[in-house]
Formats: C-alpha cells, structure tokens, sequence
C-alpha cells in the first residue's frame, strides 16, 4: 500500500492521465531522437558493446558515485530547510530527491519537479511560503555555480574549446548573457524593489495595447511581487540563519554537482581513455549549461545531441552512442525507475483513471 505522503503527488502537479501520457510519450520521443542524431550524425563506425562498461570495478565505483550523487542531492535541500528554521524526516528527504528527478524529466525546461517538492515539504508541516523559498534557494545556488563556471571553463581552458569545437566568439555572448542573467538574479533577490518598477511599466504597455486586461495585469503583478517578496525573505533568512546549515547547503550543492560531472569520467577511465579530469569536467559544466535552456521535457534530445557533439571528437568510433547511453542512465534514468517504485500505486491510480486523487 501506498504512503499517504505519496498520494497526490502527481494530481499537486495536474498530471492527468493524459498530461502524465503526453509527457512520457515527448521524453521518450526526444531521447530517441536525440540516439538517432548521435548514431547517425556522430558516431562515425559500428556500435559495438564494450564488455568493460561491465567490470566489477566500474560497477561498484558507479555504485559508490550514485550514493554520492543522491545523498548530496538531499542533503543540499535538507540543509537549506534546516536553514529556514524547520526540520524534515529523512525518509522525506529521500522521496523528495527521487520524486524530483522523475517530475522534472517529465515536465517542460523540468518545471515540475519543484513544484512537487514543495507539496511534501508542505504535507510534512513546513509552511508553503517556506518550502517554495527551500528549493528556490536549493535550486538556485546550482544555478549560479554552474554559471559561473561555463564561462570561466571557456575563456581560460583553450584545450576545452579546441576538443568541443567551441568557436570562441560565442563565449563573449555567452558570458554578456551570465553577466546580465545573474545580475537580474542577483537583483530580484537582494533588491527586488528595483524589478517591480520595469515590471510594472511593462505590464501597463500591455494593457494600453490591450495585449492583456486590467485585471490580468493585477493579477501578474500581484503574482510576481508575491514571488520575489518570498525569495528575498527566503535568501534573507537562510544567509542569516544560525549555525552552518546555510553552508553545509553550499557544500553539498558542489559535491552534488561534483559527483554529477565525474560520471562521463568514470566510464571513460574505464574504456582506457587517457583524459584530464578538468577538461572532462569543464565539458561538463557547459553541457549542463546548455541544458537549462532546452525546451524538452529533462533536456530529452538536447541533452544526448550536445554530449555526443563535444565528444565526438574525443572518444573511439563506436563508443560514443553506449557512453552517451550510460552516462543518461546513471544520471537520469536509474533515478527515474527508482521514484516509479516510490508512486507506483499513484502513477496506476492515473493511468488507469480510477482513484481521483486530490491535493487536500
């Protein structure tokens, strides 16, 4: 039987049957594409299975790395609840980073996972407001590390942009947008004040152009400021916040994203491919950038199109189409079978349109 905790997972994310089927159905097409691309247009010789991705030595130490991977993915979460001033089981926080991974691999630009994240810590007691500026928090230090790093990887790393093909005019693009994406981010949490004037003039152009109504206006404006009032309460207290949980967060969001970079890594050790750890890494970094923009449901397609391109180059013909493979599975996939053994009983409930489940 079911936890209660976990009924009404999907239905706090309107997941109907058929959102749930028309999700999964976009995931698997754009993986698959994203295979054809890499097979067709990138692996230049017959893909043949290499009995060392096997080992028992490759198996444990990615064992040992996906142990890593899920622990810090909790505890840089749990650290930053505790920082706000509330404390969730263990058990929870073990669901939420699971449940997190399938949703947000299912849902557009993966929207969805802190949604349902918020609606555990919301039934385990933590305030709403709270629990939205938790994995706000959680999800935006990621984002300013990995930020910061992309550019720094490709301006200073000239051995990186000449094994991923880089051309490097991008890179001042790109490093014009970090600046101006994190100053916006920057101001939105310590100084939201300073948004809430272009926003507002923005709006009422729309309304003078009947692009939107008066009320709709209203009611965005009303929503934005409400957003960033709680972001900036949220950064406010978990930077003020007593004792290390603030950096404990901090710490175990780069050993999260750490251990996240070091599995293409581990595989290619395993093949016998002579690499240096910075360069693998900075790859790394760029392709998670990369990722963060793509309209797919968990980047599907995008993600395996822009790892097989930057190291096309690198690895053997024929051992582009498996690593690409492997390294989804271990970092997406297996924890998508493990949160469908957590809601299993919620996810029949949908598919088979019995059981109308509510966000009570």
């Amino acid at each position: 039987m079911m936890p209660e905790e976990n009924q009404g997972v999907l239905a706090s994310q309107g997941l109907d049957r058929r959102r749930l089927l028309m999700f999964t159905a976009l995931f698997l097409g754009f993986t698959l594409l994203g295979v054809l691309v890499v097979f067709l247009h990138l692996d230049n010789g017959p893909v043949v299975f290499d009995r060392r991705l096997l080992s028992p030595q490759l198996l444990v130490a990615s064992l040992l790395l996906l142990v890593i991977y899920f622990l810090a993915d909790g505890l840089r979460l749990y650290f930053t609840v505790r920082a706000l001033g509330y404390q969730v089981p263990a058990g929870l926080m073990a669901r939420l980073v699971f449940v997190n991974i399938l949703v947000s691999n299912l849902t557009p630009m993966a929207t969805g996972g802190g949604v349902v994240q918020v609606w555990y810590l919301q039934k385990a007691g933590v305030p709403i407001g709270t629990a939205t500026a938790a994995t706000t928090i959680r999800t935006t230090l990621a984002v300013l590390v990995i930020f910061t790093l992309a550019p720094v990887f490709l301006l200073f790393m000239d051995s990186l942009t000449e094994a991923i093909n880089w051309n490097p005019r991008l890179t001042i693009y790109l490093l014009a947008f970090v600046v101006i994406y994190v100053s916006v981010l920057l101001l939105a949490i310590f100084r939201n004040r300073w948004l809430l004037v272009p926003i507002a003039w923005i709006l009422n152009r729309l309304c003078r152009w009947r692009v939107l109504d008066q009320q709709r206006v209203r009611r965005l404006y009303f929503r934005i400021r409400r957003e960033l009032v709680l972001l900036n309460r949220g950064f406010t207290d978990f930077i003020s916040s007593r004792g290390l949980f603030s950096v404990l967060a901090l710490c175990c969001t780069f050993i999260f994203l750490l251990s996240l970079f070091s599995f293409p890594m581990l595989l290619l050790l395993a093949l016998d491919y002579d690499l240096s750890y910075l360069k693998v890494l900075g790859i790394q970094v760029v392709t998670t950038f990369i990722m963060y923009f793509s309209p797919t449901p968990g980047a599907s397609g995008i993600a395996e199109g822009v790892f097989g391109h930057f190291f096309s180059d690198i690895v053997s013909a024929g051992h582009l189409l498996i690593l690409t493979f492997a390294w989804r599975l271990l970092t997406i996939y297996t924890g998508m079978l493990i949160a469908l053994v957590l809601i299993k009983g919620d996810l029949i409930s949908r598919l088979s349109g019995k059981g109308e489940v509510t966000n009570a």
